[in-house]
């Protein structure tokens, strides 16, 4: 008898391989179910389970809202749109941009491409940066939900704003008078050119939805385990040292790589911290983390990357650590 081969085969072998997986953790967890049932009572799994599934459940629907709108702004409305409404001299361009970014409703991983397709149809790069910068940070649905995790400091939405809003805008500058053409690499076309409108749409959902959703996860296990693992005494300690605190959730919000929509509720979770601190890490997150480095570096080059994310950071700390300074 000839095997069988093509899809078909590549199916059932793959069906196969998931139906003996599942075996295995059925028989995995009859073997071990006392362990795993001590471990479920153990009162610092419920607290982790407590922090995380709040989380979730706080900024899913922020997310989800997000990702929607910014897929309808990014397909049905022409990109040729930013290039007519900004001001032709390049100075004027960056808060005319930056300002822009209030009503572009999504994350940090859809302002990327869009701002890439900014400089291919000819905006000014300083313009398109302070875009990228801007808008995961001051766009209505993270304010939103950034005034919805602080019920009780009501401030933190116009201290987020306004200092996000600030880091772009002398970024921008900044590019603008120190910024080398040869060191941004211009985009390829993105991916969903060419589709239907739906389809496009569609495309551009899901994979929002599948990549933010699985950082937002991962952001909040790691705020999970931190409130677990950690000892408080420790977090306390560090709290109560200004100048680390900032510098520890700045770099956290870099490691954490959390979506805009959803980092308000991972801060707000992090009491022991102080508002400025915690604003250090709303301000940096939307700006500066793991996987928008590697987006940016994949869009606009290494040599971009290298250069634009660590000036970024540095001034999202400055820049934070000011505004709360007076502000509390």
């Amino acid at each position: 008898m000839v095997p069988e081969t093509g899809p078909t085969a590549a199916v059932r072998e793959r069906w196969a391989g998931s139906t003996e997986v599942l075996c295995f953790l059925l028989i995995l967890v009859g073997v071990l179910h006392r362990p795993i049932e001590t471990l479920v009572t153990d009162p610092r799994l419920q607290t982790w389970l407590t922090v995380f599934v709040s989380v979730m459940v706080q900024a899913v629907p922020f997310l989800v809202f997000g990702v929607v709108l910014s897929a309808v702004i990014a397909v049905f409305v022409p990109r040729s749109f930013w290039a007519r409404a900004l001001p032709r001299h390049p100075a004027l361009a960056v808060p005319v941009a930056g300002m822009a970014g209030v009503v572009l409703p999504g994350c940090e991983c859809g302002s990327v491409p869009i701002a890439g397709s900014l400089i291919r149809r000819g905006v000014t790069p300083a313009a398109a940066l302070a875009f990228l910068l801007a808008a995961p940070a001051i766009n209505p649905i993270v304010l939103t939900a950034t005034a919805v995790a602080f019920p009780r400091n009501p401030e933190m939405v116009a201290a987020r704003g306004g200092a996000s809003l600030l880091v772009a805008l002398l970024m921008g500058w900044l590019w603008l008078r120190l910024g080398r053409t040869d060191w941004i690499r211009l985009p390829h076309r993105p991916h969903l050119d060419g589709l239907p409108r739906m389809a496009a749409f569609w495309t551009a959902c899901r994979h929002d939805v599948i990549h933010a959703g699985g950082f937002l996860a991962i952001g909040a296990m790691a705020a999970a385990t931190i409130n677990v693992v950690v000892p408080q005494q420790f977090l306390h300690d560090l709290a109560a040292r200004p100048v680390l605190s900032i510098l520890a959730l700045a770099a956290l919000a870099v490691l954490l790589s959390i979506c805009s929509e959803a980092d308000a509720f991972v801060a707000a979770s992090l009491s022991q911290f102080s508002l400025t601190a915690r604003l250090a890490f709303l301000v940096v997150g939307p700006m500066v983390d793991l996987k928008l480095v590697s987006m940016q570096a994949g869009m606009f080059g290494r040599r971009f990357a290298v250069r634009f994310a660590p000036a970024t950071f540095a001034l999202a700390v400055l820049v934070a650590a000011g505004c709360g300074t007076v502000i509390w």
